[in-house]
């Protein structure tokens, strides 16, 4: 079986939650559990304050990755990199995460809320709940 990226979406769009990990300075790992949106580009959105952990570990070394999915056996590891989209670019995003977070725009007013944007460079499918396993991986262009 063949997951494409139509089922690679299904899949990561059933679930609000995600946990990214990143690098802080001192070259210590971070994670952190975040609410997220999918798109169909396979993109994860997701909302934060520029005060956290996360975010100046993200805005000097976007590298991160991400767990979706802990139902039975099923998960996606994502590996990609970071951005903070602006202006209209960020509206199109907000959208999308928007429409899995109907209390998104509400979080607008708070100081220093910011959205980034993961783009996937390699993703792996595991489905431990078959027999045997399915697990696919697949990199995407930089």
């Amino acid at each position: 079986m063949v997951i494409d990226n139509a089922a690679l979406h299904s899949f990561m769009a059933r679930f609000r939650y995600g946990v990214v990990s990143c690098t802080s300075k001192a070259g210590t790992p971070q994670s952190a559990l975040v609410g997220i949106a999918t798109t169909p580009e396979l993109e994860i959105v997701f909302d934060t304050v520029r005060s956290s952990r996360k975010y100046s570990n993200l805005i000097e070394r976007p590298s991160c990755s991400f767990v979706v999915g802990w139902e039975g056996e099923q998960t996606v590891q994502f590996e990609g990199f970071a951005r903070e989209p602006e202006g209209e670019e960020l509206r199109r995003y907000q959208q999308a995460y928007f429409a899995v977070w109907t209390d998104g725009p509400a979080r607008m007013s708070w100081p220093g809320i910011t959205w980034f944007v993961v783009r996937p460079r390699w993703i792996r499918f595991s489905d431990f709940d078959r027999n045997p396993p399915l697990i696919e991986e697949r990199s995407f262009p930089v």
